[in-house]
């Protein structure tokens, strides 16, 4: 008899759920607009990044497993379009998963959870750079 093995939690559990993956934006957030050799992934961003904080986290929870308040949303655009209007090139994506591997090495996330996260992230980071 084969037995069937036990699923990983998804990374949204994985992380800590809706706590932990707000904590993970704003850190996100705070490296992007503090570190000056960021300015070009910064650039692309609103002066008041408080709406980007709260989008990027609902769009993270549910793109995690976790709710999916983002996709519920009426007035969500489609990743791909809400990025078409910045020219998006591989040298913002880099900044983009520096960024977001700062905030997971700051957050304590363990490696495993890290290691899990990477691939994904990295595909939806290439996903939309258009340039």
């Amino acid at each position: 008899m084969s037995e069937t093995p036990p699923s990983l939690p998804t990374l949204y559990d994985a992380l800590g759920g809706e706590p932990a993956v707000r904590a993970l934006v704003d850190r996100f957030y705070d490296i992007m607009d503090a570190d000056p050799a960021l300015a070009p992934l910064r650039a692309i961003h609103a002066a008041d990044l408080g709406p980007m904080r709260g989008r990027l986290g609902d769009f993270m929870m549910g793109w995690l497993g976790g709710p999916q308040h983002y996709f519920q949303r009426p007035d969500a655009p489609c990743l791909g379009a809400a990025h078409g209007a910045f020219a998006i090139n591989a040298q913002l994506r880099d900044q983009w998963l520096e960024c977001m591997d700062r905030a997971l090495a700051a957050s304590g996330t363990p490696e495993p959870v890290v290691a899990r996260l990477r691939p994904p992230l990295a595909m939806l980071a290439e996903f939309l750079r258009n340039r």
